[in-house]
């Protein structure tokens, strides 16, 4: 179900019902900086599974939380002084920063890394509907190959192979990524698609890793490093 959307300026019964969705376990794709997204509420198990059964991906890298106000990050993850000024100078922006993850969130995402990806995006809709959900969304890229998924049950919850170079994070390709709202119809198990009637440039956001002595690059995408 496609629900159009004024960017800057959304109907807050659509928020609302957005909101509702995510409480609940469902998906709901939106709109970013970069392409679009697709997010179930942090606080939901049921759409976590959900996110993980319809992403495929076994790394979890792939997954970021989205929050709306960096205050919001310091609750989930660990940020020193120096990660929030370096965060606070990008933000809101097509970048995704690599943290150390609170033992609680570590508990809620059951993951095995100890590290996860927080990003504020630049742009009104998205800012909105994680304004109005109260809490982080966890999050995805979506992509063209989860429409081949219908009807598989497989989880991507794996611990990735050792690489020599198991610290980049390759882009996505452009061909995967999507550009108007209505071509995320076909991929299963979203609820609801929020559609500002524009199309989205097929960017993806750059990655960098904060967990390290200095901040270090781990994919390049449409934000500009160094920085």
């Amino acid at each position: 179900m496609i629900e159009y959307v004024v960017p800057g300026n959304t109907d807050p019964r659509v928020l609302e019902r957005s909101c509702q969705i995510l409480r609940e376990g469902g998906l709901v794709a939106f709109p970013t900086d970069t392409s679009w997204s697709i997010g179930c509420a942090l606080s939901s198990k049921r759409g976590i599974q959900n996110l993980r059964r319809l992403s495929g991906e076994r790394d979890e890298r792939h997954f970021t939380l989205l929050c709306h106000h960096i205050s919001q990050i310091g609750e989930y993850c660990s940020l020193n002084n120096s990660q929030f000024r370096f965060i606070k100078r990008l933000i809101p922006g097509p970048y995704v920063f690599i943290l150390r993850a609170l033992l609680g969130t570590e508990k809620v995402l059951d993951i095995r890394r100890k590290e996860v990806g927080v990003r504020i995006p630049h742009h009104p809709v998205s800012l909105a509907l994680g304004e109005a959900l109260g809490e982080p969304l966890y999050s995805i890229t979506a992509k063209r190959s989860m429409i081949r998924r219908e009807g598989s049950d497989s989880f991507y919850y794996e611990e990735p192979s050792a690489s020599a170079d198991e610290r980049s994070l390759p882009p996505i390709p452009e061909e995967e990524l999507f550009e108007g709202g209505w071509e995320l119809e076909d991929i299963p198990g979203i609820a609801l698609i929020l559609d500002p009637g524009e199309e989205l440039p097929r960017w993806v956001s750059t990655v960098i890793d904060l967990t390290t002595e200095e901040p270090t690059l781990i994919r390049h995408g449409a934000g500009p490093w160094p920085v």
